[in-house]
């Protein structure tokens, strides 16, 4: 009669020789907050869509308020010589009021408010820019 086969591996240490080490693949971490804000953004997805038209929005009403302040007060003044004509017809170092103001005074005006315009519009990039590359909490 045969003997039977014992299917139990004989006591004794491990063979390694005939072992195949299975690894996983490695653990991609998916991207930080601003890489993934950033990727939304070049791909045009709907929330990369949504902060840019957020940043548009912002620029667009700084343009808008610092115009009306050009319009109001650029435009005003033909409305105050109107209603004042004393105001009009003033004289200062010997040249009309209005000339002063229009041809000498607005100018300055013009640069303050493109100078305000330039440091709000930055200003509004940036805090874009920390949207996007504020970390994850």
């Amino acid at each position: 009669m045969a003997t039977p086969i014992d299917p139990r591996p004989e006591p004794g240490p491990p063979d390694t020789s005939a072992r195949t080490r299975v690894v996983l693949a490695e653990v991609v971490r998916s991207g930080t907050r601003a890489e993934r804000t950033r990727a939304e953004l070049t791909q045009q997805t709907q929330v990369g869509d949504a902060l840019v038209r957020g940043l548009v929005r912002a620029q667009l009403a700084l343009a808008l308020r610092l115009s009306l302040v050009v319009g109001i007060g650029l435009g005003g003044l033909p409305l105050l010589f109107a209603i004042a004509p004393e105001v009009g017809t003033a004289k200062l170092f010997g040249v009309n009021l209005p000339w002063l103001l229009l041809g000498v005074g607005a100018f300055p005006f013009l640069v303050a408010v493109g100078w305000a315009y330039v440091h709000l519009a930055e200003r509004n990039e940036q805090d874009f820019t920390d949207v996007i590359q504020r970390p994850e909490r």
